[in-house]
């Protein structure tokens, strides 16, 4: 594999990061992940502009204006060319000596950008998955994606041992999102999610999603949904890039929509799929 870091393409085995980079030090960073279909990086502006605003929040400057023609070159290094690629791009305040919580001065970030072939799991997005509930322990900035994950990957090996897919959390009882991914229910043919701000971070296909609601006459209620009123909804679903629109068939020990994805997801998910195709 080949990866791009700080102006380098290497091997990832010659890819060599400082103990002093804060990245590493302090999570001082954030990331974004984009893939393509048909061979074409997809919503990449609205990726750009999530990955500024993160930027910005943290007051980290870097000029994305190269990323694009990097990942083309990555993608055409491991000769992804005809495959699908899922691009995972860090940047961190980067290296500072001696170790302090002062943001350094005069100190350049540090850029790492590498390119993967996408495994499709079609089986979670025709069949649906189950999902478990956890009480959410990160911090009040959610809507940054940073690189601090440690208590989303302890939620989420959770939800492994449990044999679900995965988790979604809830702050004093109320739902917010996965652990990667925007959590959606529907009752009486209105599509529900967490509103924006600081407790959940705004996905692009949570986007598309009620880009797609707005086409499609679907009423759209962003209001955070109660843990213990999940049983008076008719149907549930969490997307991503990853995992696009993915039904959901049970939540803990809630059975839902007759364990099968429910209609106005599936309606959903074939209107995604052709925004896919046309990409």
């Amino acid at each position: 594999m080949i990866v791009y870091i700080n102006g380098d393409f290497l091997p990832k085995e010659e890819a060599k990061l400082s103990p002093f980079d804060r990245g590493f030090l302090f999570a001082d960073g954030v990331y974004e992940v984009i893939r393509t279909y048909n061979g074409k990086l997809f919503r990449y502006e609205d990726h750009m502009d999530r990955l500024r605003r993160s930027m910005d929040s943290i007051k980290l400057e870097y000029d994305l204006s190269s990323i694009k023609n990097i990942i083309h070159q990555l993608i055409e290094y491991n000769n992804l060319d005809k495959n699908e690629s899922l691009i995972y791009i860090q940047i961190t305040r980067g290296i500072s000596v001696p170790r302090s919580h002062k943001f350094p001065e005069s100190v350049l970030p540090t850029i790492f950008i590498s390119t993967t072939q996408i495994e499709e799991n079609d089986t979670d997005r025709k069949k649906g998955i189950s999902i478990i509930t956890l009480e959410d322990l990160r911090w009040k900035r959610c809507d940054i994606k940073s690189v601090s994950l440690l208590p989303t990957v302890l939620s989420n090996e959770e939800a492994n041992k449990k044999g679900a897919r995965e988790a979604i959390l809830f702050r004093d009882g109320l739902i917010t999102e996965g652990t990667h991914t925007n959590f959606f229910a529907a009752k009486d043919e209105t599509i529900f999610t967490a509103p924006e701000g600081n407790h959940i971070l705004s996905g692009i296909t949570r986007k598309i999603v009620l880009e797609l609601c707005n086409q499609l006459d679907i009423p759209i209620s962003e209001e955070f949904i109660k843990k213990d009123k999940l049983k008076t909804f008719e149907e549930f679903f969490v997307t991503s890039t990853t995992k696009e629109i993915t039904p959901v068939i049970k939540i803990d020990s809630l059975t839902v929509s007759g364990n099968q994805p429910g209609q106005l997801t599936m309606i959903l998910q074939n209107e995604f799929g052709k925004l896919t195709i046309t990409n």
